[in-house]
């Protein structure tokens, strides 16, 4: 069942902001989820720690540690969580051009404003709101 997720997830996300096979993809998880996100969404970096908000540090850490600033021009984002507010706030004013995937509902205002874009994922579509 967490693989098929995992599955489905890489197709819900590749359409909506169109991935095309050559992107660098980060996955946070738990070390309960490592095997099934590796099953269900090949070929990505998987970063496993657990806790609370384990995976969500583990993503935070690259973003803020990684000079993801310096080597890319987009960034897309798969969370709601206010956390990574400030990290992505910081990546836009460095020139970082930030796409925030969230679920329809589910997302933290401070994030969406702090997203140069929010696309949106209610059951199978998509929504898109620009910055605010």
């Amino acid at each position: 069942m967490l693989v098929e997720q995992a599955a489905n997830a890489h197709v819900a996300i590749a359409e909506a902001v169109s991935l095309v096979g050559g992107e660098q993809v980060v996955i946070g998880t738990s070390h309960f989820g490592v095997m099934a996100t590796g099953l269900g969404w090949r070929g990505p970096r998987i970063l496993a720690r657990s806790g609370r908000n384990g995976a969500d540090m583990a993503l935070l850490e690259v973003l803020t540690e990684e000079h993801v600033e310096e080597r890319f021009d987009e960034v897309v984002l798969v969370s709601g969580d206010g956390i990574f507010s400030e990290a992505v706030a910081a990546l836009g004013t460095a020139g970082v051009n930030v796409t925030v995937v969230a679920l329809a509902g589910h997302c933290s205002k401070r994030l969406r404003m702090a997203a140069s874009c929010t696309v949106f994922l209610n059951y199978g579509a998509a929504e898109v709101d620009g910055a605010a």
